[in-house]
């Protein structure tokens, strides 16, 4: 995939969406709203979109952005270790601590940072800092997506013993999960698949690779193929809609469709092709991408040309018009991640 400079244009709306406090949470259309305030959840993603885009470009505005998502997470950690999720636009945060699921995202994104060779050390010192109060919280995670974040995130840092440990810890707890709901039609780790599900397939890979567990690899593979039977049903990426999921034993939602699923499940399929060179892995992760730009369930672009943004989804009725930070910062990284032997100046 050869990006043009007009590729780019969801970096100015990062920037259309960024204060000087972090990313909003919310638009109406095309329109940042204050009133909905920021979070950690989506400041700790923004912070992985903001060091891909330093990785790309090597350009201070997205060191200047990597600051700012980092300093937000800085201000959001309790003395716990936990992190509070939910500001008001008046800078004050409306909760005590946030869940587990965010305290997993704040986990990968330090990770991912710290790994990053095109961040300064100085930031990374930054970034150690906040991850070394968190790990005391790790083993008190119950939430299997809080764990998977958090395995995920681990896996960037440099392999140590006590890396390795809490891996393994969390890795085995997953496998555990996923004995106790699997049967013979269901490989899965609950009973329903709800949101985030490549993050825990993606999770056991990233494990594997560090472990050498073959319990992982298997589970891994056993589980992404059963993500592939529910997403893959047509010769599209249709994620389960989050208007009623999937229960066991049921049918699959079919709407509302959110765009931070095809970027996960775009994740997971390039990590496994990049362990694989299995071209079929390469296949799926670009119907991945390809659900953005119209090839989904509704043959409808969820491209704003005008704004550079991504709508929010896809409903029974047509495109979620409005343009939260989720949504572009979710396309953002599937694009970075699909296109990322590209090294394509912006305009």
């Amino acid at each position: 995939m050869n990006p043009s400079d007009k590729d780019f244009g969801f970096v100015d709306y990062v920037f259309t969406l960024t204060d000087d406090v972090g990313i909003f949470q919310h638009s109406v259309y095309g329109i940042p709203d204050p009133r909905k305030g920021y979070t950690t959840d989506d400041n700790s993603r923004a912070l992985i979109l903001a060091v891909m885009l330093l990785e790309r470009f090597e350009d201070r505005q997205y060191l200047k952005l990597v600051s700012r998502y980092l300093s937000f997470m800085l201000n959001a950690q309790n003395d716990d270790g936990s992190f509070k999720n939910f500001m008001n636009y008046n800078r004050e945060f409306i909760e005590e601590k946030g869940s587990e699921d965010c305290f997993g995202r704040c986990l990968w994104s330090l990770g991912r940072t710290i790994s990053s060779p095109a961040v300064p050390e100085n930031i990374k010192r930054t970034c150690r800092y906040i991850l070394d109060k968190s790990l005391k919280c790790w083993p008190k995670l119950t939430s299997p997506r809080a764990k998977a974040y958090t395995i995920i995130g681990l896996s960037y840092l440099k392999k140590t013993n006590k890396i390795a440990s809490h891996i393994d810890v969390l890795s085995m707890e997953l496998l555990s999960q996923y004995s106790q709901f699997k049967d013979k039609d269901w490989n899965w780790f609950e009973d329903s698949m709800t949101y985030g599900n490549a993050l825990l397939p993606w999770s056991l890979l990233r494990a594997y690779r560090i472990l050498k567990k073959e319990a992982l690899l298997e589970t891994a593979c056993e589980s992404m193929e059963f993500v592939e039977k529910q997403t893959f049903r047509r010769d599209y990426f249709k994620p389960i809609g989050c208007k009623g999921w999937l229960v066991k034993g049921k049918k699959a939602a079919e709407y509302d469709e959110q765009p931070i699923e095809a970027c996960e499940t775009l994740l997971l399929y390039m990590d496994y092709y990049e362990m694989t060179k299995d071209i079929k892995y390469l296949d799926y992760a670009a119907k991945c991408f390809g659900w953005y730009a119209g090839k989904n369930s509704k043959g409808l672009s969820l491209l704003d040309q005008e704004t550079g943004a991504c709508y929010d989804g896809l409903t029974k009725e047509g495109l979620n018009y409005n343009q939260g930070s989720e949504s572009i910062v979710s396309y953002g990284i599937a694009f970075l991640k699909i296109t990322e032997k590209a090294k394509v100046p912006v305009g």
